[in-house]
């Protein structure tokens, strides 16, 4: 599979590690060296902004040809009541979910929608006809919802959790292409990558990639660009939860971009804060101890039983994109960041803070995230003077269902782990 010439021409993907360019190797998600990840390398190094109203006023650093018609963007404000609260002069929110009084529309309430539009088009512009998505929620309504919004004649398998399956729903009937297999109880989310990754290697569907889809993280990357037109500049200190990691590497090269345009980074690039929900926290764990590599013995002990605790499922990724070049832990070296461990009890007070000052609900994640920034406040590691910026990756849950009908995907198919037989299931497809 090859893409057009032109688009090759406005863009390259390059290997971080060989620097081989791909560009013109259509859906591909690693070099053939396998030693780090792809990166978009944009032949325009300003940032020029598009007339759309969406998140497509930033095509020109995203990686396709054409743009879906989505409606769905970032939304960065600056906070009033909880920058009281905790007497910051300069708190800045990246809202990504559904609040109509702010104009916010991600209508499945999460950023994963900022990274579906980007993906399913450099999928159809690569020829690929079904993709595979692995998700214990908020990606798959993100994917299912772009698919079932836009006529997109790409086919969706959809791989989740039994335990998950309340976050498998979308605010509009689903598109007959959208398919959702459910694996039973006792999994987790790794788990379902696992056989998300068998399904891809049969003939016809394709593994959407992960963090290793620069689509995805060019897309994710639109919340910095927001935030930096909104502010006028970038901020010292970027707050956000991850699992897979794949958000704060998003946010760091879209600072690497606005850097080089040379108009929105004045000094060092911002400073990453990461943070994980205990009891599980391998990359928290990894990074307090200087470590690249993750150790699963020390790092992430009893990892099932651990998940299973968690107060935010989707941060449960057991194989992170912390140690490739390019990942996780180079990006807090190259922004000097910090990580942190949020424990539950943190996260939900740290949630119900947020609700009741700045007027709406978010997603556990979020609020993780959030307790992450209570905690850079008491450990004073944050200036009250600092431009902040706290990416909220979820919210408004609460108020989606009060305003609309929602309706549950599938599920199509229920198998018992990872390693059920593949027989048959591309009839799923049919």
């Amino acid at each position: 599979m090859t893409m057009n010439s032109s688009v090759s021409r406005r863009y390259k993907i390059i290997c971080l590690s060989c620097h081989s360019d791909i560009s013109d190797y259509g859906y591909a998600l690693q070099c053939k060296c396998g030693n780090a990840l792809l990166r978009t390398i944009y032949k325009d190094k300003r940032l020029k902004i598009g007339p759309e109203a969406s998140m497509w006023k930033f095509a020109q650093w995203l990686p396709t040809k054409a743009k879906l018609k989505t409606s769905g963007r970032s939304i960065t404000y600056k906070s009033v009541e909880l920058a009281r609260e905790l007497r910051l002069q300069e708190l800045f929110i990246s809202f990504n979910g559904y609040w109509p009084e702010m104009n916010a529309m991600l209508e499945t309430c999460s950023f994963k929608e900022l990274e579906s539009p980007p993906t399913i088009q450099r999928a159809l512009e690569s020829d690929v006809k079904a993709l595979v998505v692995s998700s214990v929620g908020n990606t798959a309504r993100a994917f299912a919802h772009t698919v079932s919004t836009t006529s997109s004649d790409l086919k969706l398998l959809l791989v989740g959790l039994e335990s998950s399956f309340g976050k498998f729903w979308l605010p509009e009937q689903p598109s007959d292409n959208v398919k959702l297999i459910l694996l039973e109880k006792g999994n987790d989310y790794s788990d379902a990558i696992t056989f998300g990754n068998r399904l891809a290697s049969l003939p016809g569907l394709v593994n959407e990639g992960g963090a290793k889809n620069v689509a995805r993280r060019d897309g994710m990357g639109t919340v910095m660009l927001d935030a930096a037109l909104t502010i006028g500049r970038t901020p010292d200190h970027y707050f956000q939860a991850v699992g897979s990691g794949t958000g704060g590497i998003a946010a760091w090269e879209a600072a690497l971009r606005l850097k080089s345009d040379g108009r929105f980074v004045k000094g060092p690039l911002p400073k990453l804060h990461l943070a994980q929900n205990l009891p599980f926290a391998p990359m928290y764990n990894a990074w307090k101890a200087k470590r690249r590599f993750i150790n699963p013995s020390v790092d992430m002990p009893n990892a099932k039983k651990s998940i299973d605790k968690l107060y935010a499922d989707v941060l449960s990724n057991r194989t992170p994109t912390y140690s490739a070049k390019g990942g996780v832990f180079d990006a807090l070296n190259s922004t000097h960041g910090e990580m942190y461990a949020v424990t539950t009890a943190e996260a939900a007070h740290a949630a119900r803070l947020f609700e009741s000052l700045e007027g709406i609900d978010i997603v556990p994640a979020a609020a993780v995230a959030t307790a992450s920034l209570l905690q850079a406040i008491d450990d004073s590691t944050i200036g009250q003077k600092d431009v902040i910026l706290l990416n909220i990756t979820g919210g408004g849950l609460q108020r989606m269902r009060r305003d609309r009908t929602c309706f549950n995907m599938g599920p199509h198919r229920r198998l018992e782990g990872p390693d059920s037989d593949l027989e048959g299931v591309l009839e799923t497809l049919v």
